[in-house]
Order: C-alpha cells, then structure tokens, then sequence
C-alpha cells in the first residue's frame, strides 16, 4: 500500500465513523444506512480512486427532501382554521429533491419503522409526503470537516511514495 492510498483510506475511514456517530445522534433507526457506508481505493498504474458508498436513499437522508405542501384537514370542530385545516409544516426547503405532485408515498417504505412505533403507515407515509423529510448532513458535515487536510496530506504522502520508490531503485 502507498502512503498516498494509506491517507485516502484514513481519510475515509475518518468521515465514515462521523457519518456513523451522526446517524446514531439521529436516532437511526435500524442502523441499515450506517452499516451501508463503504469505503473503496482502488490504485491503478498512473492513478488512484476512491468511492465513498452507501445506501441508495442516503443521499435523501443527508440533504433532505422537500414536502409537497398542501393543507391539512381536520375534522375537529375546534379548528382554527372553520374546519378548513392548516399548512403542513415542509421541511428541507433548500434540497434539491423534492415531493412532486404524484400524489403521495407508498406505505410500504414505512411498514417496519412504523410497526415498531405503533403507528399506521398510511399516516406517516402521507406526513412524509406532504412536509418532506429534514436535512440531517450526516455525511455532508464530516465530509467538510475533513476534507481540508486532505490535499496537504496527499502532497505530503505523495513525497514519501516518491523518496520511498527512490530508495528502492537505488540500492
């Protein structure tokens, strides 16, 4: 292993423990995101790369989606609003996914966490729909934290490769 791949894989080893430690504040429910994060390097005669993996929908979780909005009915004869009902709350304004129009959320994407809660999922799935899922920037945050170091390590690394290799030809 290269020093250079050695920084890239403790660089990533660094995010991925934070993105961890943020979902678990969270509250991360089943810890099936977390145990996601995977981290690749992969060193190839004239370059190295790194993937930082997860889950599909994590990128869902760490920016957030929009809600579609709309208004809340209510059947109370208490309402504020003569029975016509209030705005949903909607969350993650600034994301770039969204809640269109297509009309709701399957249920089935809530049927374990709502389970274990005791709640209908046709509930929570609508709620979900209409006020949008919040930011949480579990991985973003890390990420941003660490990335700073970085080129100066892999500079550092790549000099140390470089007399390393040096040291090779030459004895």
């Amino acid at each position: 292993m290269t020093e250079v791949e050695r920084v890239l894989r403790d660089f990533g080893r660094r995010v991925n423990k934070k993105a961890r430690e943020n979902l678990k504040k969270k509250g991360n429910d089943t810890g099936k995101l977390s145990k996601s994060l995977f981290l690749s390097v992969k060193e190839n005669p004239n370059s190295i790369s790194m993937d930082m993996l997860w889950a599909n929908y994590g990128k869902f979780i760490d920016e957030g989606v929009r809600g579609a909005g709309g208004v809340r009915k209510t059947t109370s004869k208490f309402s504020s609003r003569n029975n016509k009902g209030k705005l949903w709350k909607i969350k993650a304004k600034g994301s770039q996914y969204k809640f269109g129009k297509s009309g709701g959320i399957s249920p089935k994407h809530f049927e374990g966490w709502a389970k274990r809660k005791g709640i209908s999922k046709f509930a929570v799935a609508k709620a979900v729909y209409h006020q949008g899922i919040e930011t949480t920037n579990f991985f973003t945050k890390p990420f941003e934290e660490e990335y700073p170091s970085l080129p100066d390590d892999i500079v550092e690394a790549y000099g140390l490769d470089i007399e390393n290799t040096l040291k090779f030809i030459l004895k």
